[in-house]
Formats: structure tokens, C-alpha cells, sequence
């Protein structure tokens, strides 16, 4: 089960961790606020998936470790906090006007 669950998640930590910066990297780029917004938004969807599959290893595959327990618990909060913070903002942009 655990070698199900590394295949699962090590390729959605890192197919995150490489659209967050990408996004990032196109955000900062970008001259026009909207198509920055948008891109910053992204760029936090894609970072709440990365912590939240973090927080999966962490509480899932690791030993139960009362320390491991509360770091998994604080990076899954962050990344819902930033997956929800960006929809949000995604969906302010995305309907916004130029």
C-alpha cells in the first residue's frame, strides 16, 4: 500500500512544485495586473496541492510520530488555506473585465 501511495505522491509533489514556478516565474514577468493576477492565482493552487500532498506524506507514509502528526496537520491547513485563496482569486480574475 505504501508503494501505491509514493507512486501517487511523489509525482504530484513535484508536478506542483514545477507549475508553482512556472506560474511564479510567469507572474513576476508579467506587465498587465490582470494576467499577473491570474497567474499568481495559479501559482497558489498549484502551491495548496504541493503542501497538501506534503502533508499526505507526512501523515500517511512516515512513522506516527506525535511531531511528524503536527507538521503533516499545519502543511495541510496551509495548503488548504492557499488552494482556497487561490480559486478565489482565479475566480475574481478570471471574470474581471479589461
Amino acid at each position: 500500500m505504501d508503494q501505491l501511495l509514493q507512486w501517487v505522491f511523489v509525482p504530484g509533489i513535484l508536478i506542483s512544485l514545477v507549475l508553482s514556478a512556472i506560474f511564479s516565474f510567469k507572474s513576476r514577468r508579467s506587465s498587465d495586473a490582470r494576467t499577473r493576477g491570474l497567474f499568481s492565482a495559479r501559482m497558489n493552487i498549484s502551491m495548496g496541492t504541493m503542501l497538501m500532498f506534503i502533508a499526505l506524506v507526512q501523515l500517511f507514509l512516515s512513522g506516527e510520530s506525535t511531531l511528524r502528526i503536527v507538521i503533516g496537520a499545519i502543511f495541510l491547513v496551509l495548503g488548504v488555506f492557499n488552494l482556497f485563496a487561490g480559486l478565489r482569486n482565479l475566480s475574481v480574475y478570471s471574470t474581471t473585465r479589461h
